[in-house]
């Protein structure tokens, strides 16, 4: 398998539950992107920093030694929801999605990729992503595409490795979401976060992508899921224009593989994508904690024009 002339790379992040499993479904049926099926989770065992006991591993940008060798390296990363759906789809929540591609396959392709080229975290990633799209043998290719879309929430916080690793070819696409209706949706999981842990990650994303958004101007892009919501072309055209994408009619609904989704879920707790649904989610909290909510948020919604929003809410 040889690369193409240069690898163009598009990386969601997203705290949970802000939207970027919608995000990442709008993008999917666009003929100018090879759009990963499910979360990327492209981290390994071997991310080890301050953040390593916030975030889980799987959701970072990967780390791998220097001496393991390319087969070592693709068993590394994690991809938890990709692994677990080639090897065993009957205990996959994607069983259903048609995906005809075997690991076996992928790491092949994989390997090949790497043959004489550095073994660099760059490198590794390029593989994975180049490998999926050659190991999946139904995939809808319209055959016009540019560029790899990844998600993996959270993994904003390493925008400055993706940047790094890619130069002006990479890019990475953080969606924030009112911190109302995504508190009320993470309360929906079978094992929900606190409110104090959940708001604490909320406002650490927001945190670490306003840093980037500012030292890598034409690489790091923030979007607020309300705006997706209310407008796709206007939301979407400062990284397209970056990314030098056109504007696609598939970004009016979800897809997977190009078939339209009547609702997101399971590849997100966001079933429906309306101001009407967010603003009626947020509003099933409880006025303890909005008041909680507001008071760990504030500087965050001033900053991302969440007063208004606020209004409707509390």
């Amino acid at each position: 398998m040889k690369a193409n002339s240069e690898f163009k790379f598009i990386m969601i992040s997203a705290m949970y539950e802000n939207g970027g499993n919608t995000t990442h479904r709008m993008l999917d049926g666009h003929p100018e992107l090879f759009v990963y099926p499910f979360e990327s989770q492209p981290g390994t065992k071997f991310v080890n920093d301050f953040l390593s006991s916030f975030f889980p591993l799987k959701y970072r940008w990967p780390i791998f030694p220097n001496s393991v060798s390319a087969e070592e390296a693709y068993e590394l990363i994690i991809d938890e929801e990709g692994k677990v759906r080639s090897k065993t789809p009957y205990v996959s929540k994607f069983r259903t999605a048609d995906l005809q591609m075997t690991d076996k396959d992928r790491k092949k392709f994989f390997v090949d990729f790497m043959k004489n080229k550095p073994m660099t975290r760059g490198n590794y990633a390029e593989a994975f992503f180049r490998a999926t799209f050659l190991a999946w043998k139904n995939y809808n290719k319209s055959g016009k595409e540019k560029a790899y879309v990844g998600y993996s929430p959270i993994i904003g916080v390493d925008s400055d490795k993706i940047v790094q690793d890619y130069g002006k070819n990479g890019f990475v696409l953080h969606v924030i979401r009112n911190p109302w209706s995504a508190y009320a949706d993470t309360k929906k999981r079978a094992v929900p976060l606190s409110l104090h842990h959940y708001i604490s990650g909320w406002v650490l994303c927001q945190y670490y992508m306003s840093i980037y958004k500012a030292k890598y101007p034409k690489n790091c892009f923030i979007l607020r899921y309300e705006d997706i919501i209310a407008d796709r072309k206007k939301a979407f055209a400062d990284i397209f224009k970056a990314a030098g994408i056109s504007y696609s009619k598939t970004l009016e609904y979800p897809s997977w593989n190009g078939e339209k989704l009547t609702e997101v879920y399971p590849w997100g707790t966001i079933r429906t994508p309306t101001d009407k649904v967010n603003i009626a989610t947020a509003n099933e909290l409880s006025k303890e904690e909005k008041a909680e909510i507001f008071l760990r948020t504030k500087p965050w919604l001033e900053q991302f024009d969440y007063m208004d929003i606020s209004k409707k809410i509390m």
